[in-house]
């Protein structure tokens, strides 16, 4: 699952806001407001859970649970190497 706190560093990471991401997701602007506000892991209905973690992956974004491979073994999100080509390649 995603934590409220990875889902801002997210778009952060993507340069977007709520808006643009409840586009990309298919969600509406107050589900991802809700979403955003949850304490913890994101609550929500498990098909706006799968929109939303599809959006991101498409976009270009890893999400690590625990326990998951990475440097600091926590929580975090960080972006696939194909996505940073690309970004790289459009600079």
């Amino acid at each position: 699952m995603i934590t409220a706190t990875q889902l801002r560093a997210a778009r952060a990471l993507l340069d977007i806001d709520q808006k643009d991401l409840a586009a990309l997701a298919g969600l509406s602007l107050p589900t991802i407001q809700r979403m955003e506000a949850s304490n913890g892991v994101v609550r929500g209905n498990v098909d706006s859970l799968v929109k939303l973690i599809d959006a991101l992956t498409a976009a270009g974004v890893e999400l690590i649970a625990d326990e998951a491979p990475s440097a600091g073994g926590g929580r975090g999100v960080r972006l696939r190497s194909t996505a940073r080509a690309a970004e790289s390649a459009g600079n």
